[in-house]
């Protein structure tokens, strides 16, 4: 029987996995142009099976050569001597299934033994060449984790000994193809390392063609996993409304995908569901991914150690979660263009957004937390009063928002012109969310998400509560939030939705007030 598989190479005899024929036949399109190029995602985004699948499907018509340099020790990058031995050996090992001329292999053998003649790239490369002339079929090059050799000279002269053989590719024997596959985008490694103006410019792998094939997993692509997982264990679960749903909060992204499936299949029974036709509903899932945002992984530890690590990273972060700046996405911007290599955000019509809803809480959680360090007062109050928020397994919204208007108050004082929208959008969450956690959660609604108002989307117990954050401009600008928000409702199905408006004029009466718009009812409190 498959399983779900969320550490290291999938294979489809094994594990359920999306079908990535469609992907491979993409990259293949670029090897047979003859590209060299760099497959650089985020972490666990399925690249090394993605290198895996395509060199099973290029095996026919080439020589595959792939190479992992997490292989190569530290040791070996220390000299060119030490590296261009070391990678002879990779060769000689990786090639043993090809059909390299026997002088070949007997050359390779030499270099990786050479203890009088220092081995030289210039020689090494000389004899690749040799071997792309003598080979029946093209030579494709893949290097896989090609970050852990990114921070050395060394490396940076390798390139530039492949860029060499790609320029004269017309005069001289070379690789088909040359693949390197990592999270950095190597193209910028040399301004990195070296200092001088040249270096800067003339980047050692700028020869690369760009690579654009989407490796994120759609809707159509989860629920063809799903429906070969259901051919096995027949549950009775609507692939495509779970294949959906998982994909609304991953934005395909394929650890996320995989961890929330794998969960639900090992996880929830017997504890949380009696069946595994239980646990493969929207309760079940969504609990699922209550405990992907809860967990412990390398994904997540990675993604908030870039953002403690780095105080501006967390600002433009901040920026864009908590105060709903608006910024352009501009490929040119090096902060941006982290964010995006280290798998963040992501372009949407032209401007910035989280990757994806699990990011987003993540991150809105990881912020809160910190914030509540400072604030812990104003959080320990909502912990404090949690239970009187909870009636019947269900929250009494009307109530979290009234406690939320009396304990601003009461801390805080009267809402003055400094008070920016942001801070009440961080400060009704660092309350709500001691209230909902464990049990509950959140997202933000992206399409919201602005400076002048944000949906604030709760799970709870299979209930969901859309709860509008807003400031005050006037009756025109309320009645058309009014409108909006009564829109967003009827979108959800939902007919019951609240807003929290912060009102600067001195003439607002606080307190929470019934309002009906069409078939929907908004409950509207004022702080």
């Amino acid at each position: 029987m498959k399983v779900f598989n969320t550490t290291g190479l999938c294979l489809p005899q094994k594990h359920y996995m999306v079908d990535i024929t469609e992907r491979v036949l993409q990259i293949k399109a670029m090897v047979d142009n003859g590209d060299y190029f760099t497959i650089n995602r985020a972490r666990q985004y399925g690249k090394t099976t993605t290198l895996a699948a395509l060199e099973t499907n290029l095996s026919n018509e080439y020589t595959v050569l792939r190479l992992d340099f997490q292989a190569i020790g530290k040791a070996d990058f220390a000299d060119e001597e030490s590296f261009v031995k070391t990678l002879s050996r990779i060769i000689i090992k990786k090639a043993k299934n090809t059909a390299m001329p026997n002088k070949v292999e007997q050359s390779f053998e030499d270099f990786a033994a050479r203890t009088v003649e220092r081995a030289r790239f210039n020689e090494l490369f000389d004899l690749i060449s040799r071997w792309c002339e003598q080979t029946e079929k093209p030579i494709v090059l893949m290097i896989d984790e090609v970050d852990s050799a990114s921070n050395n000279d060394v490396f940076l002269d390798f390139l530039a000994q492949i860029r060499l053989m790609y320029l004269e590719r017309y005069n001289s024997p070379a690789f088909q193809s040359v693949i390197l596959a990592g999270v950095t985008d190597i193209r910028h490694l040399k301004s990195k390392l070296r200092d001088d103006e040249q270096a800067k410019v003339n980047s050692p792998w700028n020869i690369a063609t760009d690579f654009r094939v989407d490796m994120s997993l759609s809707s159509e692509g989860i629920k063809g996993m799903l429906d070969d997982y259901e051919g096995d264990h027949k549950t009775g679960m609507n692939t495509a409304r779970a294949a959906q749903l998982i994909h609304d909060y991953t934005s395909g992204y394929p650890f996320l995908v995989s961890r929330i499936c794998q969960i639900v299949d090992t996880q929830l029974v017997p504890d949380k569901f009696g069946s595994l036709s239980d646990a493969w509903t929207k309760d079940g899932l969504l609990a699922a991914i209550k405990i992907v945002l809860a967990e412990k992984n390398t994904l997540f530890q990675s993604l908030i150690g870039k953002i403690i690590n780095s105080n501006y990273l967390k600002t433009i972060i901040k920026r864009i979660l908590i105060e709903g700046a608006s910024i352009p996405y501009n490929a040119d911007n090096e902060d941006l263009d982290i964010l995006s290599m280290y798998g963040f955000i992501k372009e949407n019509n032209s401007r910035v957004c989280i990757s994806n809803r699990i990011f987003e809480t993540r991150l809105y959680n990881y912020l809160c937390s910190v914030e509540e360090t400072g604030e812990s007062s104003f959080s320990n109050e909502s912990e404090l009063a949690k239970n009187i928020f909870i009636k019947n397994g269900k929250l009494d919204m009307c109530l979290i928002m009234e406690h939320f208007i009396k304990t601003y108050t009461q801390i805080f004082g009267t809402l003055e012109e400094r008070f920016k929208e942001k801070d009440g959008r961080e400060l009704f969450l660092l309350y709500l969310r001691p209230i909902i956690n464990g049990t509950g959660n959140y997202y933000i609604e992206a399409q919201t998400r602005d400076m002048t108002r944000m949906d604030i989307v709760v799970d709870y117990l299979g209930e969901q509560y859309v709860i509008e954050l807003k400031i005050w401009r006037g009756e025109k600008y309320n009645t058309d939030g009014e409108q909006q928000l009564s829109e967003y409702l009827e979108h959800l199905n939902l007919n019951v939705g609240y807003m929290l408006t912060f009102n600067f004029t001195r003439s607002k009466e606080q307190g929470v007030k019934r309002v009906t718009v069409g078939d929907k009812v908004i409950f509207e409190a004022t702080l």
